[in-house]
């Protein structure tokens, strides 16, 4: 009895040590969970805004082109486009409060996590300091935006036939065949397969189109052309 009593009192003990220790290593995993988590919030609206900054691009050349004023522009934009509009909203919200248009794009360019619609902000901010015409600049720069994409798309398609391969061997012909193998050797040495065999190939099939799927949607170029 005192000996477990003993006991007891030692593992109390030893408890306040224990979560002591263990508390920089949560800690310490929270922190690193939660700049990843940024990170990979910052990386998704970048991708979101590049399937949309040619379309927006483009919109805005036809709209400088047809004679609407820049301010307008930037105005139909923020209505129409749900990604990129809030970053020409607040550039408007920004002049209506009597910012220039200069600091106003200035403020946005630094903030915008998107390096092609910095690019194009860069663009018409150096056309108005310039006085070139806007939509000349935007041309240029959208063209080069195009071709890139254009790249990217055929890159993703050359990936996509070594991952079709790893697809077909790994969650087709490997299963199946396997299974097939499993089931004769197990009835050549009277094996019984039960329910839980099945049902765990059947998660790792699973498992592994899962993957697959990841893969392939990891690697998708942020484009919607």
């Amino acid at each position: 009895m005192l000996h477990r009593l003993w006991i007891h009192e030692r593992g109390t003990r030893h408890q306040p040590f224990t979560i002591f220790l263990l508390l920089p290593i949560f800690f310490l995993l929270a922190f690193f969970y939660f700049i990843k988590l940024a990170d990979a919030k910052a990386d998704r609206i970048r991708k979101e805004i590049s399937k949309e900054i040619v379309f927006a691009g483009r919109y805005l050349i036809i709209e400088l082109e047809s004679g609407v004023p820049l301010y307008d522009s930037f105005s139909n934009i923020a209505k129409e486009f749900q990604v990129v509009g809030p970053y020409f909203a607040e550039i408007i919200g920004k002049v209506d409060l009597g910012t220039t248009f200069e600091d106003a794009l200035n403020e946005t360019i630094s903030i915008t996590p998107s390096p092609q619609l910095r690019k194009m902000l860069w663009q018409v901010l150096n056309a108005l300091k310039t006085g070139a015409e806007v939509s000349d600049s935007l041309n240029i720069v959208f063209d080069q935006m195009i071709r890139e994409q254009q790249i990217e798309a055929k890159e993703y398609a050359r990936k996509l036939n070594p991952l079709a391969m790893f697809y077909m061997i790994m969650a087709i012909i490997v299963p199946s065949l396997g299974t097939t193998m499993l089931i004769v050797m197990a009835s050549f040495m009277q094996l019984n397969l039960g329910i839980t065999v099945l049902i765990v190939l059947a998660c790792f099939v699973g498992f592994i189109q899962y993957m697959f799927l990841a893969v392939v949607r990891s690697q998708r170029p942020p484009m919607d052309i």
